[in-house]
């Protein structure tokens, strides 16, 4: 038999690219649903006169629900029918953003941002299960890495929208109206959800259970390798403006645009290299070679970030964080591509579900710690150099904890 060429390979149908475009949109959405917070405090914080303390509590509640909801969205994802699963969370958590424009006082702002957390939780189980489920494994690293470039393009433009659309109407219209707007995103993924088969052949009916997969060498490295690898990130969300302006003594307006530069060229970054990834699988290279390469190489590069406060040129500066974030971008093109190739249709989103629990532990890890290092050496290197420390560590454990990048044979059905 004549094997088809890698662009037939390669190439994704229509009706799954539309697939894809609607989870990068979904996931643009939940990012700057889960951002714009932060774009409304100091407008939030007058109007209603609550403490910088209290600010604190709002701004991380978020990742309370949504971290602890992780496990508990797998299992539903992999329970029920991932698209209404998905439905349901999108709705869910539109109609948090949407009523927050609309309450008075702290405890109700609280409520709504756990169940934020609560409704985003379903995301990322849902994401790795349709992809899973309905793509190629040589067809996943472009669609995971769009999905991740959504995570970068949205609060790039949910800032810069955000800032100005806030300054003009005020920030409870601009809630309630990318709330209730972001609805409108149900009515074409209704239409247009994936249906049919899965690529599995609908399955040996096995069920994975969570002690079955955390009985995997795997699980544990990918857990431990992402929660590395969002060090850096959450590290970069929640120091990197401030680092910016004190210690590089950037303008507002410059510390903005480096910061939104530093999205940008993330995301492309990511988009290329998964692009590039399934052409060299379709070609006849391992998934096991190209996955691990991305993700060690990636995130071994990443230590450039260290460079960044040991250069006193700011340009110079500056191009090494830009480097440090399209190693980045290399990683995060196929880390989601592992898992889900490695837990199979079955377990896809109890394993996402878990993995992502231990890896948004970095979004309460990073700023803490980083807050820690700073206040005891008045400088931000050895802060730098704990993140290059932790990225170099992942790199690590992809590389060599990981193991083979193909499908776990599942022993036994289980609940």
């Amino acid at each position: 038999m004549t094997a088809p060429s890698p662009a037939t390979q390669v190439q994704v149908s229509r009706p799954l690219w539309r697939v894809v475009i609607l989870l990068v949109l979904s996931v643009s959405i939940n990012y700057i649903d889960r951002g714009n917070l932060s774009i409304a405090a100091p407008l939030l914080k007058d109007e209603m006169g609550i403490s910088a303390s209290q600010l604190g509590v709002l701004l991380s509640s978020f990742f309370w629900t949504y971290a602890a909801f992780q496990i508990i969205s797998g299992w539903l994802v992999d329970r029920f029918n991932v698209n209404w699963v998905m439905a349901a969370g999108f709705f869910f958590w539109s109609l948090a953003t949407a009523a927050t424009g609309l309450v008075k006082g702290f405890a109700l702002l609280l409520v709504l941002r756990l169940a934020l957390g609560i409704g985003e939780s379903v995301a990322y189980p849902c994401y790795s299960k349709i992809l899973a489920s309905h793509f190629a494994e040589h067809q996943r690293g472009l669609a995971n890495a769009l999905i991740d470039a959504g995570t970068k393009c949205g609060p790039a433009l949910g800032t810069l929208l955000g800032g100005i659309l806030m300054a003009r109407f005020g920030w409870r219209p601009f809630f309630i109206v990318l709330g209730i707007g972001s609805m409108v995103w149900l009515l074409p993924w209704f239409r247009w959800m994936p249906r049919g088969q899965h690529l599995a052949a609908r399955r040996s009916r096995e069920i994975p259970g969570i002690a079955e997969i955390l009985s995997q060498r795997a699980a544990w490295a990918t857990f431990a390798g992402h929660f590395c690898a969002n060090y850096f990130w959450y590290f970069l969300l929640t120091w990197l403006p401030f680092y910016l302006v004190r210690e590089q003594h950037f303008s507002m307006k410059l510390m903005a645009t480096i910061g939104s530069l530093a999205y940008f060229v993330t995301a492309a970054a990511s988009t290329v290299t998964g692009w590039l990834s399934d052409r060299l699988i379709a070609a006849g290279a391992t998934p096991t070679h190209i996955r691990k390469t991305c993700t060690g190489a990636g995130l071994g590069l990443t230590t450039v970030v260290l460079a960044v406060t040991l250069v006193s040129d700011p340009t110079l500066s500056m191009v090494f964080l830009m480097l440090a974030c399209v190693s980045y971008g290399v990683y995060a093109s196929s880390h989601w591509a592992i898992t889900q190739t490695i837990a199979g249709p079955d377990a896809a989103g109890k394993w996402t579900g878990m993995q992502n629990f231990v890896a948004n532990l970095a979004g309460v890890a990073a700023p803490v710690i980083t807050g820690f290092v700073v206040d005891k050496n008045s400088q931000f290197f050895w802060a730098f150099a704990v993140a290059a420390a932790v990225v170099l560590a992942g790199a690590s454990i992809y590389l060599f904890a990981l193991g083979p990048v193909e499908p776990v044979k599942w022993s036994r059905r289980s609940a």
